[in-house]
């Protein structure tokens, strides 16, 4: 992370720089390739003012704060830089996600048949690819009522993993997911 200072009416020593490093390195979880910091630091009578701008790939951010002390106006505003970071790389995941689910992952299902097994290899006899939809258990039973199917294959909106609901013989569903 490169750091630029720049005090107006303020004089910079070695331990506000040490502090804002320490509080700017919170950022670093949410925006991991090199960006660039800005810190501006100003006093105007009894009024500590801390702006920050930092620049990367999510665009620019920006934090402007005024105590009555540096100290606290850079923490807080590297608290509200930290804010709009979570939510810029929330955001940017969830595009990306988007994007994946559009394009249509489906995975291919393979049905073998018992009376197919002959000199102890099955064959394969219909094949066929499913799109996996993120949804919920309750979804994938509604679901499961309408089809023609016997089971769902969904992706779990709770915790993203990808699972089988399946109608039983006594007409009661089970779940099938994966551990992790």
């Amino acid at each position: 992370m490169n750091v630029e200072y720049f005090a107006r009416t303020y004089h910079l020593d070695d331990q506000i720089r040490g502090f804002a490093e320490r509080k700017l390195a919170k950022l670093e979880k949410f925006v991991s390739e090199p960006v660039e910091v800005k810190v501006t630091l100003e006093l105007e009578k009894h009024r500590h003012i801390a702006e920050l701008h930092l620049a990367h790939r999510f665009g620019v951010l920006q934090a402007t704060v005024e105590t009555g002390d540096m100290y606290d106006s850079i923490n807080l505003a590297v608290d509200k830089m930290e804010k709009q970071a979570r939510r810029a790389s929330k955001k940017y995941k969830d595009k990306r996600r988007r994007a994946d689910r559009q394009n249509g992952q489906a995975w291919p299902l393979e049905v073998i048949a018992g009376e197919s097994v002959e000199s102890g290899e099955p064959r394969i006899l219909r094949s066929s690819r499913l799109s996996i939809k993120p949804m919920s258990i309750e979804e994938a039973a509604l679901r499961l009522q309408t089809s023609k199917n016997e089971f769902v294959v969904f992706r779990d909106s709770g915790t993203d993993r990808v699972s089988v609901l399946y109608r039983r013989k006594d007409r009661n569903y089970g779940l099938i997911s994966p551990e992790f």
